[in-house]
């Protein structure tokens, strides 16, 4: 005992050692080069998964997720409580929202494309260990609820439509349950666990089964979207956006309504889970969450205008809306077909929490940060077999038993937790040196350069080499691939002039990969708003780039400014997380304008903005891939502003949940 003791003297602890383990073990990231080992048949958690989803596919998945609440429950809410037929105006802000974390999403299912995991996976290559695992874990909270919800919510859905009679035949043959948080006449929801049971089953037989399921439920809602579209204009009424009834609560309600509209997006991420799944994640990934994002936003405005045309906004039933306008017009068949849609939305919804669950606590179980046997990958099915049973089995068992009504905030704080990291490691991966993210890109040719490997070689033959044999070369020769100054794949002399940008393209073997003392200039990657922007300012453009400091074209990222861009990074989370405490919290004393109070939110807001423009006059690095988030800093920072904003809007038992999910998580034994 007194030898434990003297271990736990003060003097004899190697404090530098320790801190170096703790260190090390925090901020280790995963390499992506490790991700691309096990290509083959077999991977580092053995069966591959199977690659067979197409862009179509992952459009579905991500549509699916979203869609069913939003378009059936959320547009009525919003409408009737908050904004009125300006629930139109709230969708589109709340889409924009999206689209900001959408658009860092999709930027980094290209850097890391054949993985799964999602945000976590994401953060493990680039914040670091604890990070991820604190991410994964609460991604799995996320999905859980939200498969339990779904399973709820069908449940009453069915019992509604039977007349409450499945209800009453549970409380007369199963009996009440007290104390679960059902009410004071609870009973065990075995309709619920039946549902689960069902989609787990479902998902755990092959990821072509699960999705094919989707898409016949996805072909089903659009059909009873177009029904509800044509049969809604033959009871429109234009009075009832007239005389002010448009924003009857202002623009406070409208922005109001889009917070609330931003939850309706949420489930994109569902697409960032499927890169070991999907045949060509490079392209599909970006292009499905873009797809499915303006995709929903169509379906949840067109839906809005037609349900506040029909029914006047105080009068929108908020339970059952689309399903009340018909009826309120006397088109009861109208009813039960608009019923079959919702039950296909809330089904495909459901489907979209659990897809996703297995495939993160695979990824966990594979790095070690959950258990091994988790990660077992069946090599009939071709999925995490496993991680689906036992997801499927923990909702289940959450749907019979625990009420959502208080839980179901849960459903956000891991997705929004998720969409700000998300948002941190694009900004800082956009400015780190070349050295330090050396991985991350040059992976992404590396199929597409072996296959050009000989076509490139007998180019430059064809170029080099003398016509004949003993004669000089004389002159530039034409290049008989149709390309003009096309350097080798080891070529690291500076190329003279511009290149040609009409054969420089994502095909090219070398796209994404070009050394930095090629010299390639910037104007090659610059997009369409710069090009604007320079046009409407004219030669006054460069001069004003010297004055505010900006980099130069051909200016690359060092240690130094890497270093510094990592610093305004978290000095801007920090005055964020402060600046939105206060606007939430401190709104009473900023709606009275007490001058201290205007006085603080002016000077936050001019540390943000002064953060921000540091980090604009710092160099981005010249790596190009197939997708990149536009308008950096400015994208991942409001996007870092919005999603952290709507998590501290939260109620306090959520965050108190969140944290007791969290130490459950630390408690657990890691293999690594």
């Amino acid at each position: 005992m007194s030898g434990f003791l003297a271990s736990l003297d003060p003097r004899r602890v190697q404090w530098g050692a320790a801190w170096y383990a703790m260190h090390s073990r925090i901020l280790r990231t995963k390499p992506v080069e490790s991700m691309l080992e096990g290509t083959g048949a077999t991977t580092a958690h053995g069966t591959k998964l199977a690659q067979v989803l197409t862009t179509v596919d992952l459009i579905s998945l991500g549509v699916g997720s979203c869609v069913g609440t939003g378009m059936y429950v959320v547009s009525g809410l919003v409408a009737k409580e908050m904004a009125g037929p300006g629930v139109i105006v709230s969708f589109i802000i709340a889409a924009v929202a999206s689209i900001l974390s959408g658009v860092c999403y999709a930027e980094f299912g290209v850097r890391v494309p054949k993985t799964t995991g999602s945000a976590y996976t994401y953060s493990y290559v680039t914040v670091g260990e604890f990070v991820a695992f604190f991410i994964g874990w609460n991604l799995i909270l996320e999905y859980l609820i939200g498969t339990a919800a779904g399973a709820s919510a069908l449940s009453s859905m069915f019992d509604s439509l039977a007349n409450h009679t499945i209800s009453r035949w549970m409380v007369d043959s199963v009996g009440t349950l007290n104390g679960l948080g059902k009410g004071e006449e609870s009973y065990p929801d075995l309709l619920a666990l039946v549902i689960a049971v069902v989609v787990t089953i479902i998902v755990a037989l092959g990821v072509k089964n699960s999705v094919g399921f989707n898409n016949v439920l996805n072909v089903l809602n659009l059909a009873v979207w177009v029904f509800v579209m044509i049969a809604g204009l033959f009871f429109i009424n234009g009075k009832y956006w007239a005389e002010g009834q448009f924003l009857p609560h202002g623009w406070s309600g409208v922005l109001q309504g889009a917070a609330t509209c931003f939850y309706a997006f949420i489930g994109f991420d569902i697409i960032a889970t499927t890169g070991e799944e999907a045949k060509n994640p490079n392209t599909s990934i970006p292009y499905a969450i873009t797809a499915s994002l303006v995709i929903c936003l169509t379906a949840y405005v067109s839906v809005s205008m037609i349900l506040t045309l029909m029914v006047p906004y105080y009068a929108i039933d908020t339970e059952s809306p689309l399903m009340e306008m018909f009826v309120a017009h006397g088109f009861y068949a109208a009813k039960f077909i608009v019923a079959i849609g919702s039950v296909a939305g809330l089904t495909v919804s459901l489907l979209g929490s659990l897809f996703p669950m297995p495939r993160v606590i695979y990824a966990m179980a594979g790095d070690g940060l959950l258990f091994r046997f988790l990660a077992h990958v069946s090599s009939y099915t071709e999925t995490p077999v496993v991680a689906c049973i036992v997801s499927g089995f923990l909702a289940a068992l959450l749907s019979l038993l625990v009420s959502l009504r208080d839980l179901i905030e849960m459903m956000s704080i891991g997705t929004l937790l998720a969409y700000t990291l998300v948002s941190v490691c694009v900004l800082l991966l956009r400015y780190q040196p070349e050295s330090d993210i050396d991985g991350f890109v040059k992976f992404l040719s590396e199929e597409h350069t072996k296959k050009k490997e000989g076509i490139l070689a007998d180019c430059e033959k064809d170029v080099c080499s003398p016509v004949s044999e003993g004669e000089e070369f004389s002159g530039p020769a034409t290049n008989t691939c149709g390309a003009k100054n096309l350097p080798s794949l080891g070529d690291n002399e500076m190329l003279i002039g511009k290149s040609d940008k009409s054969t420089y393209n994502v095909n090219h073997p070398n796209y994404g990969t070009v050394d930095m003392t090629t010299g390639i200039e910037a104007d090659e990657s610059e997009n369409i708003y710069l090009i604007k922007l320079k046009k409407l300012i004219g030669p006054r453009y460069y001069t004003l780039r010297i004055r505010l400091g900006l980099p130069g074209k051909m200016d690359r990222p060092t240690a130094a400014t890497g270093h510094t861009v990592t610093i305004c990074v978290l000095l801007l989370f920090i005055l964020i997380f402060i600046f939105c405490s206060f606007i939430i919290f401190g709104s009473d004393y900023i709606s009275e304008q007490s001058w201290w109070a205007i006085l603080l939110v002016v000077l936050m807001v001019l540390l943000i903005s002064a953060l921000v423009f540091v980090i604009l006059q710092q160099p981005e690095n010249p790596k190009k891939l197939p997708y990149m988030a536009p308008c950096l800093p400015f994208v991942p920072a409001f996007a870092m502003l919005v999603n952290i904003y709507l998590m501290l809007k939260l109620s306090t038992i959520t965050w108190i949940r969140f944290a007791v999910w969290c130490f459950v998580g630390k408690q657990l034994p890691l293999e690594t």
